[in-house]
């Protein structure tokens, strides 16, 4: 290291000191401000990631590289400090860092955020109000993008949308969409199925839930659903009778979801589920309809191997869609 580099590293100096320092404020006065409406090969994208992520964490990767902006991926806990979520906590646990301060910090760096926090599956009125998302929101100053929150995953849902929209060649109108349970050995969240059945109601399809007893999405949801489809002239319907459901189908999209019994109980919820493990789409339930899941699946417990290489197969494409769909959302983030 030479000489100059080594006294401005130690801050030897008193004028590489003031000298540096002045060019930092000068820095922090007229380029971030220009930064902010700079093309987007200056743009950044932060990523946090409460939760594991596949689709989402390298869809969104890409999506930010195709546009020419900076992304970096963060996992509070796995590198960075784990984050304490409670406000008027006494913070002498693990968690060393406060969202507030987090998320304050962050803003300051990025144009714009991305943020996965899962359901607590405790705490039934706070994951419905996305109460963690909401708390991310107000201690960012810049835009916020859901990468799934505890209640809804619009990011999938757009997707989705693109997907019906291609595989019907956009006449999707009055098309059977099936949304079916499946069995897991875990109690999953319902931000997927919630943010599914919006999405086909609104485009005006004709709705069925299919799923057992016990496993009812939330009420609110299926009304704001059920009004959507009645706009375009459609009905939604629920069965507890996965065949009866399934016939005639255009598309099924299957996906697992825990039932609202695992807030009070969960070992009830575990139980009531597990006597349901024969609730697994096969091909002569699909028949001639596409087959949609957003993935992961697990073959042999949600559906059975077969249907993942039907004719009518779309879930690879729907898991493509996201990469563009994440790429229309920042291009409207950036707008």
């Amino acid at each position: 290291m030479s000489a100059k580099l080594n006294h401005l590293a130690a801050w030897h100096h008193e004028s590489d000191r003031i000298w540096t320092q002045q060019i930092a404020a000068s820095l922090k006065h007229y380029a971030a401000p220009a930064l902010r409406t700079q093309p987007k090969q200056f743009r950044s994208v932060g990523l946090i990631f409460f939760n594991p992520s596949l689709r989402t964490r390298t869809s969104m990767e890409v999506a930010a590289a195709r546009l020419g902006a900076h992304v970096t991926t963060i996992v509070p806990g796995s590198g960075v400090w784990g984050f304490e979520w409670n406000e008027g906590q006494v913070m002498d646990g693990k968690a060393a860092e406060h969202v507030h301060e987090a998320f304050g910090v962050l803003s300051r760096y990025y144009d714009t955020l991305g943020v996965r926090v899962f359901a607590s599956g405790t705490d039934y009125a706070k994951d419905r109000e996305d109460a963690l998302l909401h708390q991310v929101i107000r201690a960012s100053t810049v835009p916020v993008i859901s990468l799934e929150s505890a209640f809804y995953h619009p990011c999938q849902a757009l997707a989705d949308a693109a997907t019906l929209h291609q595989h019907f060649d956009k006449d999707v109108v009055g098309k059977k969409f099936v949304l079916a349970w499946g069995y897991h050995p875990k109690a999953l969240p319902m931000a997927v199925p919630n943010s599914a059945l919006l999405m086909a109601s609104r485009l005006g399809m004709q709705v069925t839930v299919a799923r057992p007893n016990g496993f009812e999405l939330d009420p609110e949801v299926i009304s704001t659903a059920a009004g959507y489809a009645k706009q375009h002239g459609q009905e939604l319907t629920e069965s507890d009778n996965l065949d009866e459901a399934c016939k005639d189908a255009d598309v099924i999209y299957v996906k697992a979801w825990g039932g609202r019994l695992r807030y009070q109980n969960h070992r009830a919820e575990q139980e009531l589920r597990d006597r349901h493990k024969d609730w697994r789409l096969g091909v002569q339930q699909l028949g001639h309809a596409a087959f949609m899941h957003c993935l992961p699946v697990r073959r042999g417990v949600v559906v059975d191997e077969d249907v993942l290489y039907a004719p009518g197969a779309i879930h690879l494409l729907q898991a493509e869609f996201r990469l563009y769909a994440q790429m229309a959302i920042l291009e409207r983030a950036w707008t």
